[in-house]
């Protein structure tokens, strides 16, 4: 079984290298479903190997000049207040609702990936860093890394070109610098009260940044936007799936059906929509199906 969790540790680097955030979301699933984790150990593991993952990645950015130091340190040290804070309560929570906690994180992220990067505004560059906002949204997302074990890069890459003031490659690069400080932060709480077998985290995490390095050098030899949306349908699937199991009976029924009913009318909005020359986004493609659309408005596309 250990090589199994190895090579699934290298197939979760992978997905890093080649989407960026989101990609080290698997990591806990892996632990608890493959190695045999309970949650909470799982959690302390997955911050160990999200920090390594981040920080491998974070050099070649900084090689290129793509992370910005001072807003970066800024947003991580709080990041890092909260995520301790979220890694010495997280051990005292049921199990249940922290995996719970971390199905919902899946399926925000899995949302996120499945939406896409869209272009957005940074502040204007000649204005003063709004260190009052900075430090509340950090904090706010490093407990949420705390608790649940997971990057939440698809929280801080926004939040580095709306509050920082950061073009987007340079809040990507930035935003691994942030999750590294966070996920180490996080890791320190949950060590207060669980241990770690590293003879299973540091494999696992060498495994992981190995297929961080093999994805990033495939990154630009893919289709990469169509790839990070089937793997956001994955993580979503596997989401709902956690989040059923943590359920009560009824309700996880419930869930179930309601998410194999959405995951048809997903699917007959592709097919309806496939004529379209540029696949349109979620939101886009449950309005072609529920909304109807003017005369001549497929001919135009």
């Amino acid at each position: 079984m250990m090589a199994v969790t190895l090579a699934a540790a290298v197939a979760v680097g992978v997905t890093l290298g080649l989407f960026g955030g989101g990609g080290s979301i698997l990591t806990v699933p892996l632990l608890i479903y493959l190695a045999g984790l309970p949650a909470r150990t799982a959690i302390a593991v997955s911050l160990f190997v999200v920090a390594a993952t981040s920080l491998a990645a974070a050099v070649g950015h900084a090689r290129a000049g793509r992370i910005r130091w001072r807003t970066g340190l800024i947003f991580g040290l709080a990041g890092m207040a909260g995520a301790y804070g979220g890694g010495l309560l997280g051990p005292h929570l049921p199990e249940p609702l922290l995996l719970a906690g971390f199905a919902v994180m899946m399926s925000a992220t899995a949302i996120a990936m499945i939406r896409g990067r869209r272009p957005r505004e940074p502040r204007p560059t000649g204005s003063d860093l709004p260190l009052a906002h900075v430090v509340l949204e950090g904090v706010a997302v490093g407990v949420v890394t705390g608790l649940v074990g997971a990057g939440g890069g698809f929280l801080v890459v926004p939040a580095l070109v709306l509050l920082g003031g950061l073009p987007m490659g340079i809040a990507v690069g930035t935003s691994l610098l942030v999750i590294a400080m966070k996920s180490l932060a996080g890791l320190a709480g949950y060590l207060q009260s669980v241990t770690i077998d590293w003879t299973l985290a540091l494999p696992v995490a060498a495994a992981a940044v190995a297929g961080g390095l093999l994805g990033g050098a495939l990154a630009g030899r893919i289709d990469g936007d169509r790839l990070r949306r089937a793997f956001g349908w994955f993580v979503l699937v596997m989401g709902v799936f956690m989040l059923v199991q943590q359920a009560p009976a009824p309700l996880g029924a419930a869930l179930t059906v309601a998410a194999a009913l959405g995951g048809l009318a997903v699917l007959a909005c592709r097919i309806l929509t496939r004529r379209n020359a540029h696949p349109p986004r979620l939101g886009r493609a449950f309005r072609a199906c529920l909304l109807p659309q003017p005369r001549g408005a497929a001919d135009d596309r």
